[in-house]
């Protein structure tokens, strides 16, 4: 009779025990193969397209070889006093010489030659400057803008020069994600730590997931560069290639080394432990990172380019993490062998040597399997009166004002510019091309132009920018109202024009464009992840039932998370713990995304129980006492990657932009809700339900499927 032949992951881990030096070093010669092949082969990285109407401006401006200027504004106004601009000979003279020191870096407009650049009050001026051209002059140009307005302000103490513009609004985003991603790494690395050695109670055993993570991190970071070329990445995605990087990596080196101290524990030798854990962990870890990749890929039905850089860098993140599982780690940990717990802590680490069951949540689950009914309607119940806010949920997108804090100057000058002229800080953008040649050169087109009163316009060949300030500037019902009014005049005034093309375009129409895609796709990614994640659990477990459940369980936790959202964000409930004030939304990409890497992430705990539930199931325990036991044998560890979890998704709440303060705060309740209540609770209490009917045909002995495979 022939052997059995071993699954593809126990093999191929197999391998790397065995030849443990090559696995080791070629897993890090990929990881900088992958960095060094980013930085040398120096290639170009392809832009996002904006979705909607904005996206048709944009797409004509990239095409566009021309040079179509952007716009800065400087607002001059007293620190104090209420004397109007028009007799005040200080405010003047700090506009005349701004305007003179601005006029070589591109064109100039200054409330002393212009009456609608004084405020309706008359107390403040507002300069403003088309910066100059070519390309290659424009970083040159810009410099000197900001020299001269930060000269004058020098000269004059007692005045505000305060600018905001396209391209100082642009950098101050831009600036902020690189401060936050440098914070986020200074404290979220330490705290995962900390929280390893706590776990482990030794200084090699908690830098194994440390080191697994780390690597896959800079990997991904090279690759996602050479997918870049093809994918447009934006900046956000480094940042969740960070979270999500060291939460998988972290999360599949627990399973592992729990798993091997446990089969050590045992009684096995050391050897025989990691086999173990490599058939049971190995493969498992296989499994829910390819279901964590596929729930991502949902991201993709969205058919947004923001979105497919996030995905492109996700999916990366967690195929190494999952591919380090199965290769470096067990050849680590070979090479190692009981030095893996080597350097205990005091104290510490003779208490964490053993890897038994977890009392608490042993005690929890038995309980639980005893009055099903009783404490999951409880938990339910809970979980229901969490995500009932979810249900008044207004989908929003930032604006730079809304998305940085009033510190960063740029955010503080846009604010006090919008107030006393209305839009300026960043006007629509009406973008008109020719369909034919010379279509923009008719009378009617500058009278149509006109008609629309912008404050500036700039021409370069076929392409036509006319700058209109909304009425209300940057996110929100009011602004959509302006940004809607401007569309409609928009198509009357252009639609009848031959061979004109036409968009409006901005900050604004972006924001408004981008959340309304978002809620018109939202369903076919929603349908999609809950139909992948049905058939791969039934055919996973062979039971349509545990699917049914496992996916209503996901639901409640997340809609629980939404509810936490809403309360904290959109009703300002966090605001002063927090330090800001209620935002009046949720940024319009974050629920869909929480939904999916979380249905994605939620399947790694979720596999993790329910297989170390069908092993003891298949070895003839009834099916609550299965239950009780697959329970007790993994939340500790479940716990314990999930306080990691947190604490890296936690760091995002000390960033400076509101969505990655939303993001933190939804991710990181959805997971510690998903760990203790939804697992430790619902999850027995369902299957206690079940009874019988869970895995009816559980054979005596040998475990088909995941069940071979329990953790």
């Amino acid at each position: 009779m022939l052997p059995e032949r071993k699954p593809i992951t126990e093999r191929v881990a197999g391998w790397s025990i065995r030849h443990r030096a090559l696995a080791i070093t070629g897993w890090l010669a990929l990881v900088v193969a992958a960095l060094f092949a980013a930085a040398s082969l120096g290639l170009d990285q392809k832009n996002s397209t904006d979705p909607g109407e904005s996206g048709r401006a944009d797409r004509v401006l990239d095409a566009h070889t021309g040079y179509l200027p952007l716009l800065e504004n400087v607002l001059v106004e007293s620190r104090s006093g209420t004397t109007p601009f028009e007799q005040d000979g200080v405010k003047r003279a700090a506009a005349r010489e701004l305007a003179s020191a601005l006029r070589p870096y591109g064109t100039v407009r200054s409330p002393l030659d212009d009456p609608a650049l004084v405020s309706r009050d008359g107390r403040s001026g507002l300069v403003t400057v088309q910066i100059a051209g070519p390309h290659e002059r424009f970083r040159a140009h810009y410099a000197g803008i900001v020299a001269a307005v930060r000269d004058a302000a020098a000269r004059h103490p007692d005045l505000r020069l305060a600018q905001a513009g396209d391209k100082s609004l642009s950098d101050a985003v831009n600036g902020g994600i690189k401060d936050d991603m440098k914070r986020a790494e200074y404290v979220s690395l330490p705290l995962t730590v900390l929280i390893l050695l706590v776990v482990f109670g030794s200084l090699v055993a908690a830098g194994i997931p440390l080191l697994l993570a780390v690597t896959t991190v800079a990997g991904t970071f090279g690759l996602l560069r050479l997918a870049g070329h093809w994918v447009p990445v934006n900046s956000a995605a480094s940042s969740i290639v960070l979270l999500v990087g060291v939460a998988v990596g972290v999360d599949y080196s627990l399973f592992y080394l729990r798993r091997t101290r446990e089969e050590r524990a045992a009684g096995r030798p050391a050897d025989e432990a990691l086999r173990v854990a490599t058939r049971t962990s190995g493969h498992v870890v296989v499994v829910s990172g390819l279901t964590v990749m596929l729930c991502l890929a949902g991201l993709l039905f969205t058919g947004l380019d923001n979105f497919k850089g996030l995905t492109a860098g996700t999916v990366l993140v967690v195929g190494l993490a999952m591919a380090g599982s199965v290769t470096f780690l067990p050849a680590l940990l070979a090479a190692l062998g009981p030095r893996a717990d080597g350097l205990r802590l005091p104290w510490i680490g003779r208490r964490r040597t053993a890897a038994g069951p977890s009392r608490f949540w042993t005690a929890v689950a038995r309980r639980v399997v005893r009055r099903p009914l009783l404490w999951g309607g409880l938990a339910v119940l809970a979980l229901v009166v969490t995500a009932l806010p979810a249900l008044g949920m207004r989908l929003q997108d930032a604006a730079v004002t809304d998305s940085l804090p009033r510190s960063v100057p740029v955010v503080d000058a846009a604010i006090r510019m919008q107030r006393a002229f209305p839009g300026s800080p960043s006007p629509a953008s009406v973008v008109l091309w020719e369909k034919r040649p010379g279509a923009l050169d008719g009378p009617e087109v500058d009278a149509a132009v006109a008609g629309l009163r912008p404050t500036v316009t700039a021409r370069s060949g076929g392409v036509l920018v006319a700058r209109v300030p909304l009425a209300h500037f940057g996110t929100g019902p009011d602004a959509d109202r302006s940004l809607l009014d401007l569309r409609r005049r928009s198509d009357a005034v252009f639609g009848g024009l031959d061979g004109v093309g036409h968009a409006v375009a901005g900050k604004t129409a972006f924001a408004y464009d981008f959340t309304k895609v978002v809620e018109n796709r939202s369903a076919p990614v929603v349908v999609a992840v809950l139909a992948l994640a049905f058939v791969l659990l039934a055919v996973a477990f062979r039971s349509a039932a545990v699917a049914v459940v496992s996916i209503l369980l996901n639901l409640l936790s997340i809609g629980a998370a939404y509810g936490v959202l809403v309360l904290g964000f959109q009703d300002g409930r966090l605001g002063g713990p927090l330090g800001f004030t209620a935002y009046g939304g949720v940024i319009g990409w974050l629920p869909l995304f929480m939904f999916v890497i979380l249905f994605g992430l939620s399947m790694d705990y979720h596999l993790f129980i329910l297989s170390r539930i069908r092993e003891h199931r298949a070895g003839g325990m009834t099916a609550r006492a299965a239950v009780v036991a697959g329970v007790g044998a993994t939340s500790g560890v479940v716990t314990s990657a999930a306080a990691i979890m947190t604490c890296a998704f936690s760091v995002f709440v000390m960033l400076s932009a509101i969505e990655y303060k939303m993001m933190g705060v939804g991710l990181a309740a959805a997971v510690l809700i998903d760990a203790t209540l939804v697992r430790g609770v619902l999850l027995p209490a369902a299957l206690a339900v079940l009874g019988g009917r869970l895995w009816p045909s559980a054979p005596a002995t040998g475990v088909p499927h995941l069940a071979r495979s329990a953790p």
